[in-house]
């Protein structure tokens, strides 16, 4: 038996998504900025794919500017927006939860002279609007939070401040590679300027993303070198993964409420199940944050030690984000949260998906309590030595 709970670092491919993509991989391979027959096939791919991310957003095709990932989407916008307004606005305020991909830039921005507020988070780890409101000034041209936390689920109150950002003349921007597809996501409706996104959270290739940008919203370019993308991410698409992103955001679309429910349920049978046969343990977030996450510290732990033992069983889960894995510290989200670093080298977070299935958190919930007591005992066996 196995068990895959790992959704938020990434999904298995649907294969569906995998049937889209194969021809643009086979006999359409051509370039799509090609004139030709067979770079107009692969052409019309990119654009058919472009309408597919903007129908879920309910947005236009021409917002959705493709990139390799939300990585790069975050770069693009934290750095695009700065770089472009610098001479107006030298000042950037993101959480302090962000992606790595959104507090590194910044951390390069205050490198380069630019003002950067961190805005701290509560126990749940979200952002305090008051404290918002306090780091926003008529100096700041960009306001980065994102909609969903990738380690703890926290939902941050994305439409208040974007409407905080609006009343000093800054743009927002959200790293919603983690709401994509599982929240309402309508940019216009909620006052988004700038949305990062992913592929590979919804079931799509690794390698596609896109940014939206609203109308009106200028960037400068991070990379250079061609005229793809309006000028604004250059370099020859990849026209099969971008495929392959449009058909998971077209699948995603059609799946409905229940899918969700169905997926909660699931979360919330592990937890249950947590709670009752493992003693000593603590929920990290809060139990109303996104409906597929669930971090829980296990007291007398470490959590890579867990999580290693937990793979000898072919369970696959984290103890954070995929992008800092190797990393010796512990999860900057939990410490930020006011997390003890001790309970915070505990954690492991589990996150479901699409393909979870009953018989995959029976499976857990059967092997997990007797790992976790055998790990216990011999820490406290080696703690008497």
């Amino acid at each position: 038996m196995k068990a895959y709970l790992d959704y938020n670092s990434t999904t298995p491919v649907d294969p569906a998504v995998l049937k889209e993509m194969l021809p643009y991989l086979e006999g359409s391979f051509a370039n799509a900025s090609s004139f030709h027959q067979k770079g107009q096939e692969g052409r019309h791919a990119v654009e058919l794919a472009r309408e597919r991310v903007a129908d879920l957003l309910e947005t236009e095709p021409g917002d959705v500017i493709f990139t390799s990932g939300g990585t790069e989407a975050d770069n693009l916008a934290v750095k695009g927006v700065l770089e472009f307004r610098e001479k107006e606005r030298r000042h950037l305020v993101v959480s302090s939860v962000e992606h790595q991909a959104v507090l590194h830039p910044a951390q390069y921005l205050k490198e380069k002279g630019f003002s950067v507020t961190f805005v701290p988070v509560d126990a749940g780890g979200c952002v305090d609007l008051d404290v918002l409101k306090k780091a926003v000034t008529q100096e700041t041209a960009l306001v980065s939070l994102m909609h969903v936390n990738n380690e703890v689920g926290s939902i941050q109150p994305i439409e208040e401040a974007a409407k905080i950002a609006h009343a000093h003349g800054a743009y927002f921007h959200t790293d919603a590679v983690q709401s994509f597809g599982k929240l309402p996501l309508h940019p216009e409706e909620m006052g988004i300027d700038l949305a990062s996104l992913s592929a590979h959270k919804i079931c799509g290739p690794k390698g596609a993303g896109a940014l939206y940008i609203r109308k009106g919203i200028k960037i400068k370019p991070v990379t250079h070198g061609g005229h793809q993308e309006k000028n604004i991410r250059p370099g020859t698409e990849n026209v099969a993964a971008i495929a392959g992103f449009g058909k998971a955001a077209s699948l995603t679309a059609a799946l409905g409420e229940e899918e969700k429910e169905r997926v909660r349920r699931l979360r919330d049978k592990l937890r249950a199940g947590i709670e009752k046969n493992i003693s000593k343990t603590h929920l990290n977030g809060t139990p109303d944050g996104i409906y597929n996450t669930l971090n829980v510290s296990f007291d007398g732990l470490d959590g890579e030690t867990l999580l290693m033992n937990l793979d000898l069983k072919n369970i696959y889960v984290s103890t954070g984000s995929a992008c800092t894995a190797g990393s010796i510290e512990p999860s900057h989200v939990l410490l930020a949260m006011g997390v003890p670093e001790k309970r915070a080298r505990a954690a492991i977070r589990f996150s479901l998906g699409r393909f979870t299935s009953e018989e995959e958190i029976g499976y857990v919930l059967a092997e997990l309590p007797s790992i976790v007591e055998r790990l216990r005992k011999s820490s406290t066996e080696k703690s008497a030595c």
